[in-house]
């Protein structure tokens, strides 16, 4: 059992400074708007298809992350969502960086049409902006 003890504590040493944090990198995550879609004029059920928003990232210090996505019936709420690495170094001018694009793939169900709200932003007053389209489902 000892040895077993002897080991164990060896193994935790050499483990231990590879989880140490002194590089001060810090990630967190931001909604970017979303400026156009792709997406076609009908869908026919029981298809899958890509779908293309386009939006422009905000610096070179942010990298897609993924959609946050939520159905509820047949409307679809699409978020483009960022990581933001900060690692101290400065990050270059939007400008530079364009409009960029990312796809997700959609499946068509049982419903006569879909509404897609794409985040957009926030208003002055801070209320969620969403560019909505509506796609009806050929059977």
């Amino acid at each position: 059992m000892r040895r077993v003890k002897i080991i164990l504590g060896f193994f935790l040493v050499l483990i231990m400074p590879g989880c140490a944090d002194d590089d001060n990198t810090r990630f967190f995550f931001e909604a970017v708007k979303i400026e156009e879609v792709t997406i076609p004029d009908q869908f026919v059920r029981g298809e899958t298809y890509e779908i293309t928003v386009s939006y422009f990232r905000p610096s070179s210090c942010h990298a897609f992350s993924g959609f946050e996505y939520d159905g509820v019936g047949n409307e679809r709420t699409v978020v483009a969502i960022s990581v933001i690495i900060d690692n101290g170094t400065p990050c270059q001018d939007p400008d530079i960086i364009g409009l960029t694009e990312e796809s997700f793939t959609f499946f068509v169900g049982n419903e006569d049409s879909y509404v897609f709200r794409f985040w957009q932003g926030r208003d002055e007053q801070g209320n969620n902006q969403f560019l909505t389209i509506e796609v009806p489902v050929a059977i």
